[in-house]
């Protein structure tokens, strides 16, 4: 067994950090990165429906969409933000009734229907989302308990939580809940109804949120698609003065909405709606695929292994190795010339074989000619009758004599 080390050779060039903001405008709100096609106003964002409001009485300050109270969380390129929503609510007790319906309105943008659940918890609540400008939709569910000791945690499936996906592509929601019997029979144990759209994996149902109040005030966070524009790829390829996608990315159509968004090539990273926005990712730094030497190039990378050793240097393909000459493993074409070789050979000494036998049997009948010819079998019979003469007579050939006699030896 042979034991290798390589040194791990890496040969680059050092690339820039991606810009993220327009030259000169604020690429950052608070905890909230802002990248171009977003902006804080002026020539900073694309359009006005990018616009990014940066509230400075809030510490660390808070970004808003647009101009109004939605919170954004989180602003990504590749199509997709998230921002902050509210509960609506029903509560009850023995004297008065306290409600709220949340809505909400993107205007432009859409709810991904995808990564995000219409929810409702209650022991004694139906609950209704639907849309109320734009698009026309309504869809809800039903949660009811006797007991609080009946429901599960972690379980939404009807027994004091409910849960329905939310139709593709809407742009809106409003937000109702009722209830059958004002929450009576199970008031001191669950006063309120809640209802709320959030992100799948965001929320997990818990008995003793049917308790209290503590939804009121409570904020989830939703994934909305964004889209540049109103036309597909094609389309917006023709444009070429407002098209927004830069060099090293690709177009892509929307899967829920008009409109596309842009992605960096393979094998670069950064923001594709920037000039030079899309920089190579250097493989050799980032990711160690080679155990021979790393060279980067632009979108992919290469390696090599050291002279006097084999292989494509790849850690997920055949590495490098020193040539092994063991017959057990060489190479498949030096076997099949090695058995034709030995085939035609077999084959070859077979024909000399069968020549050599015919070769033979032919001096054989030619002896048997000549005995006939010359008398022989006259010569045994005369010899037989000899007085005295009890065996029949031994006929020699001339090479048994000579042998015999060691070649007439006196």
């Amino acid at each position: 067994m042979q034991l290798m080390i390589f040194l791990n050779v890496i040969l680059t060039v050092k690339a820039s950090t991606p810009a993220v903001a327009k030259p000169g405008c604020q690429s950052r709100c608070g905890d909230v990165i802002i990248p171009y096609p977003f902006g804080t106003g002026g020539d900073c964002n694309i359009t006005e429906q990018f616009l990014i409001t940066c509230n400075t009485s809030y510490i660390p300050n808070k970004a808003f969409l647009g101009n109004g109270n939605l919170e954004v969380i989180n602003i990504s390129t590749d199509g997709q933000l998230r921002i902050f929503s509210n509960a609506s609510y029903d509560c009850y007790n023995t004297s008065y009734r306290n409600w709220f319906y949340y809505r909400l309105q993107l205007y432009k943008f859409s709810i991904n229907n995808n990564k995000n659940k219409f929810t409702a918890i209650g022991c004694d609540t139906y609950a209704r989302v639907e849309g109320y400008l734009g698009q026309r939709y309504a869809t809800g569910c039903l949660s009811l308990c006797n007991n609080i000791t009946d429901v599960s945690n972690g379980s939404c499936s009807g027994i004091g939580c409910c849960q329905t996906s939310i139709p593709k592509g809407v742009m809106s929601y409003n937000i109702t809940i009722e209830s059958y019997e004002n929450h009576v029979d199970v008031l001191p144990e669950n006063p309120c109804s809640f209802a709320f759209v959030a992100e799948n994996d965001n929320y997990i149902f818990s008995a003793s949120d049917l308790r209290g109040s503590n939804f009121k005030d409570k904020q989830f966070p939703v994934t909305v698609d964004w889209t540049i524009g109103t036309t597909s790829c094609k389309e917006a390829k023709m444009d070429t003065k407002n098209f927004a996608c830069q060099e090293n990315s690709n177009c892509v159509d929307s899967e829920n909405n008009s409109g596309y968004f842009c992605k960096c090539f393979k094998g670069y990273e950064g923001n594709p709606y920037l000039p030079n926005g899309c920089q190579d990712i250097n493989e050799c730094e980032t990711m160690s695929s080679c155990n021979g030497t790393c060279i980067n190039l632009p979108g992919t990378f290469n390696c090599s292994c050291p002279e006097g050793y084999e292989g494509d240097g790849r850690k997920n393909g055949t590495g490098c190795s020193l040539p092994n000459r063991d017959k057990s493993k060489r190479s498949p074409l030096i076997d099949i010339a090695l058995g034709s070789s030995i085939g035609f050979l077999g084959l070859l000494l077979g024909i000399v074989s069968l020549c050599w036998m015919l070769r033979q049997r032919q001096i054989s009948k030619l002896k048997d000619a000549y005995f006939l010819q010359n008398g022989g079998i006259l010569l045994r019979e005369e010899l037989s009758k000899r007085q005295g003469y009890r065996e029949d007579v031994k006929v020699f050939t001339a090479e048994e004599l000579e042998k015999a006699t060691n070649n007439y030896h006196e």
